[in-house]
């Protein structure tokens, strides 16, 4: 059969890098890539298995796969990423016969051989595969925008998470490393560069004779000529330090925008959670980095329901939540991950409540991110416009990351490009949408 794939990607952002890994050595192997999975070969999953959600999601696309490969003789299935390794303990095979090959992590580098020879290597334990810059990606995001990974796996080990089972401890890429693929990106055409890893902050923590660490990092990737912008995800608050507030508060390339997961904010859940801060602490830094970093948009997650979560600890996460009128902000429901510490504690929350918990969250939230929005409203903002069609453009600009947050419609096309840059006043808004229309000259 001709050597033609098919990929979905499942997942955060650190799981397309892999997906764009992977493809790239297809590729490179001598295969196709189709978006029309009725004329591939290959139908290649890359699974995301952080929460019950992602897993069922990584199931119904095993099943389509396996819908698929029944129509034709000679089809094959792969797949890759996290869902082999949370069943690693288990026969996948068994669950699965229908699926050829279950990748973990570390057979990623040996995808065209694994397909060539049909022999797949045993691995045991935790994953220790980290690309570099010596992997070649295809990029699967829009052309001005990439994921640059600095790290993979992590050592915070919070109670509820099932990261670290799956991914492995903290894996930082040397500094030099980062900064080659970063100017190959940007000399490639990338206006956006979102730095992202399980845990930013905790860049360089594994290897501390090397000296690297996350603010030294950004000014590396600040330093490389071009016009584009550095755009962060994932920081944890117990790892934020002056210099790194001072390094993103001073660097024109940085977008101010921090994304930090707080997860709670009652000082019994903090610690059950394992967060190493305290509510003191937390309430300390957001002050702090309100005041450093001059119209920093804040972007968080919590999660409802831990066990023993009270009404009395909840009303506190609301207060907190109304109070602190974060510009963007996320809640999940708890789900007891197996493996995990939080799965063994006692007075485990009834599913129904914590999703009633969450709603109520959100609820709370809407109107303070329409409010946070419509302050926009006459401002002129620096857009990436992402896309252009029948009259009208979208875009990003300060306050929203890729496939995340909002996007920016834009009436009238006159003077834009794909790809680039350009002054949008903003005409409107919405908690979940922003308008507005090029700045005159």
């Amino acid at each position: 059969m001709e050597k033609i794939f098919y990929m979905v990607s499942l997942g955060c952002p650190k799981n397309l890098v892999d997906s764009e890994i992977m493809a790239a050595q297809l590729l490179l192997d001598n295969w196709q890539i189709t978006p029309d999975a009725s004329r591939a070969s290959l139908y290649l999953i890359n699974t995301c298995a952080f929460l019950p959600a992602a897993r069922r999601e990584a199931e119904d696309a095993i099943r389509d796969a396996i819908r698929w490969k029944r129509r034709k003789i000679g089809r094959r299935i792969v797949v890759a990423g996290c869902l082999p390794e949370r069943l690693r303990d288990s026969n996948a095979a068994d669950v699965y016969p229908q699926v050829d090959f279950f990748l973990r992590v570390d057979a990623i580098p040996q995808l065209p051989e694994i397909l060539r020879t049909g022999f797949q290597p045993a691995f045991g334990g935790e994953p220790r595969f980290l690309a570099d810059h010596t992997m070649p990606r295809l990029l699967l995001t829009v052309p001005s925008t990439a994921y640059l990974k600095i790290s993979d796996g992590c050592d915070n080990r919070c109670a509820y998470c099932a990261i670290p089972l799956i991914r492995g401890g903290l894996r930082s890429r040397p500094a030099t490393s980062v900064l080659t693929e970063a100017k190959a990106l940007i000399d490639g055409g990338v206006k956006e560069l979102v730095v992202i890893a399980q845990d930013i902050t905790a860049f360089g923590h594994d290897r501390p004779e090397s000296g690297d660490n996350i603010a030294a990092l950004l000014r590396g990737l600040a330093a490389i000529d071009g016009d584009f912008r550095i755009r962060l995800l994932y920081t944890h608050p117990a790892h934020y330090t002056d210099e790194f507030i001072d390094t993103v508060a001073s660097t024109k390339k940085i977008v101010p925008y921090l994304d930090i997961p707080l997860q709670h904010i009652s000082d019994r859940i903090l610690k059950a959670m394992g967060r190493r801060v305290t509510r003191e602490q937390t309430e300390e830094l957001l002050d702090r980095i309100r005041q450093r970093i001059p119209g920093v948009v804040l972007r968080t997650t919590f999660i409802t329901g831990l066990p023993g979560e009270t009404e009395a600890e909840f009303a506190e996460l609301c207060d907190f939540v109304t109070r602190r009128r974060f510009e963007r902000c996320g809640v999940f429901t708890y789900a007891a991950e197996p493996g995990t510490p939080a799965a063994e504690m006692p007075d485990q929350v009834p599913n129904p409540l914590a999703e009633e918990r969450a709603d109520q969250l959100m609820e709370l939230q809407h109107p303070i991110m329409e409010s946070r929005n419509r302050e926009w409203i006459g401002r002129t903002d620096r857009v990436l416009i992402d896309r252009i069609a029948g009259g009208r453009a979208w875009g990003r600009g300060t306050m929203d990351a890729p496939d995340i947050d909002n996007a920016i419609e834009i009436s009238g096309t006159k003077g834009l490009k794909n790809g680039q840059f350009s002054d949008i006043v903003v005409t409107g808004a919405d908690a979940f949408s922003l308008s507005g229309r090029p700045a005159r000259k």
